[in-house]
């Protein structure tokens, strides 16, 4: 018998293996984003002392009276220029990008654009 595999599961495997490689300093925290099937999350991490230095998502107040007729695309790309906007307020220019296991196309995607025309380097 054939049996299906989880993409969750293999999600979580391809994000456990770049973690290995990607870590948020004090200089360029890390961008981590999760994409559920109807809400998108991104927070800036600093590994090195285990904070979140902030965070944003299409359930927060001021990215939802902006959601009004948008897909989850446009929510992804407010999103992005939300966390990039509160990133430059707490004084981070540059970040490392973990995209979450996720490919890079789509929400992920619009995602970091939106991050980068806040202001943010990667």
């Amino acid at each position: 018998m054939i049996t299906r595999l989880n993409k969750n599961s293999v999600r979580k495997a391809r994000h456990h293996r770049m973690r290995r490689y990607l870590s948020g300093t004090e200089a360029r925290p890390r961008l981590n984003v999760y994409r559920s099937l109807q809400h998108i999350y991104a927070q800036v991490i600093n590994d090195v002392t285990g904070t979140t230095i902030c965070s944003a998502s299409t359930l927060d107040a001021e990215v939802k009276a902006q959601l009004e007729g948008k897909n989850k695309r446009e929510a992804a790309r407010i999103v992005g220029e939300v966390i990039g906007r509160r990133a430059k307020d707490k004084g981070v220019e540059q970040v490392v990008f973990d995209r979450g296991g996720y490919i890079y196309t789509g929400r992920v995607a619009a995602l970091a654009d939106g991050a980068r025309a806040a202001g943010l380097d990667f």
